[in-house]
């Protein structure tokens, strides 16, 4: 069988990082937090959650991939800790469930933001059937590109690295430097909720869901290990620089949002960097960065599309996935089978977003990227829960295996990312019960495919 050739170093793993962490979030899910928190004070407290899990997650993912360079990321971590039927589950899940959905995720906030451009234009927005075409146009053309090799993809993950770090760069300073409509105010005006209770947990919790997916994608790098030059070194250090990066750009950015927009303003705007650079920079620069934004996620979608096809190919490999992923391509060394079939299914998990959004909406519905983030939300957490635990396990499991990278705060950074995930998991299931049960069903429906290869 091929191998996988070594052409990343550490610019392409940063970049990787960077521009899988770097999508959607940042330019989208303000709103959606701030219509549940309702304050400035809970705002910064979710994101602040966010950001720390992700710190202690990439400290214990540091370890474990330091130990283990193989290609297919946390699969491959639960295979060595929990055996193989768990971690055919969990790829089953990010297959059907998890990682495929936030493909199609990212190409809706792209489409969303071709969108905005149009209304800034023309005065109205796309409707369902457009943002269903444009998003499904886009999931394929970047699919095609990576058919033809990690070299050309990693080229393409720099380049649009640089065009996401120019973009934040561009709404920071602009937004923190336009003293004439910002107001200092907004940071205060509310700055506590009228009440808290009960339901205040509950908003920060569902509030998380979203806060969680922005910094989502930060393990990007080990999804393509056996594709690294010296991983052992490499893939520790790209994670702790992509992430220090993202998360100065994240401060920045809601900073800067929240000094152009006040809490109303950020509640009703999807389009968020877009309403801050146009009350800075008025049409022109909304336009600007709409089109800086809808480049950043068409990059964070090349990007996924390249890392997580290598987990469907890992556990082709390994017998527990769809035979025909295992190929590589002869010329191009790519998981072309893994590629196309992922490709397919995040066109059927669109048509069921889509279809889902104009039941509850009609044709102008725009809820559609909420709902496909309620969906897998709580399917995710549960096997992050399982990923983060293997440290200990195979602490136990391994204890003399040579570790080139040794968790910092161990076991103080498992024991936090696990409570913290374990409660954000009870309120995930009590604010969005029925999606959460669809990707449950999905999941355990691997169990059957498991079975017959097994047979």
């Amino acid at each position: 069988m091929t191998r996988y050739k070594q052409d990343l170093g550490l610019k392409e793993s940063v970049a990787i990082v960077i521009s899988r962490i770097i999508g959607s979030g940042i330019f989208r899910v303000p709103a959606s937090i701030m219509a549940l928190v309702g304050c400035t004070s809970l705002f910064g407290v979710v994101w602040i959650i966010g950001g720390a899990i992700t710190i202690f997650g990439a400290v214990i993912y540091a370890e474990l991939s330091a130990m283990m360079p193989k290609s297919g990321g946390p699969y491959v971590f639960l295979k060595a800790a929990y055996g193989p039927y768990i971690a055919f589950i969990r790829g089953w899940a990010m297959f059907f469930v998890s990682e495929t959905a936030s493909i199609v995720a990212v190409a809706l906030v792209f489409s969303e933001y071709i969108s905005s451009i149009w209304f800034i234009v023309y005065g109205n927005q796309f409707d369902l059937v457009s943002i269903f075409f444009l998003s499904l146009i886009t999931i394929w053309i970047l699919t095609f590109i990576n058919l033809f090799g990690v070299s050309l993809s990693g080229r393409v993950q720099v380049f649009f690295s640089i065009i996401k770090i120019c973009a934040l760069g561009a709404i920071i300073g602009t937004t923190l430097t336009g003293f004439s409509t910002g107001n200092v105010s907004n940071f205060s005006d509310p700055f506590w909720p009228e009440s808290f209770g009960g339901h205040t947990i509950l908003s920060i919790g569902a509030a998380l869901r979203y806060a969680f997916f922005a910094f989502s994608g930060w393990e990007g790098a080990t999804y393509i290990a056996e594709e690294v030059k010296e991983p052992q070194k490499t893939l520790p250090l790209s994670l702790f620089i992509g992430i220090a990066g993202v998360m100065l750009l994240y401060i920045g950015a809601n900073i800067g949002y929240l000094y152009q927009l006040d809490v109303e303003a950020i509640k009703e705007n999807k389009w968020v960097a877009t309403a801050a650079m146009q009350v800075v920079l008025g049409t022109s620069g909304g336009i600007l960065i709409s089109l800086a934004v809808a480049i950043n996620a068409f990059g964070n979608i090349s990007t996924q599309i390249l890392t997580k096809s290598r987990t469907w190919h890992a556990m082709a490999r390994d017998g527990l996935f769809f035979k025909q992923f295992k190929n590589l391509h002869p010329k191009y060394n790519t998981p072309n089978n893994a590629l196309i079939g992922q490709g397919i299914w995040a066109t059927v998990l669109l048509i069921f977003s889509v279809l889902s959004t104009y039941n509850q909406s009609g044709i102008t519905g725009t809820n559609t990227y909420e709902t496909i983030i309620d969906f897998f939300s709580a399917t995710s957490t549960i096997f992050n829960i399982l990923t983060f635990g293997s440290i200990f396990i195979l602490r136990k499991k391994w204890a003399n295996k040579y570790r080139p990278y040794n968790a910092l705060f161990y076991p103080w950074s498992m024991v936090i990312v696990l409570l913290l995930y374990t409660s954000f998991l009870i309120i995930t299931l009590i604010t969005a019960f029925i999606p959460s049960l669809i990707g449950f069903a999905l999941t355990l429906s691997g169990t059957f495919f498991y079975r017959k290869i097994k047979e």
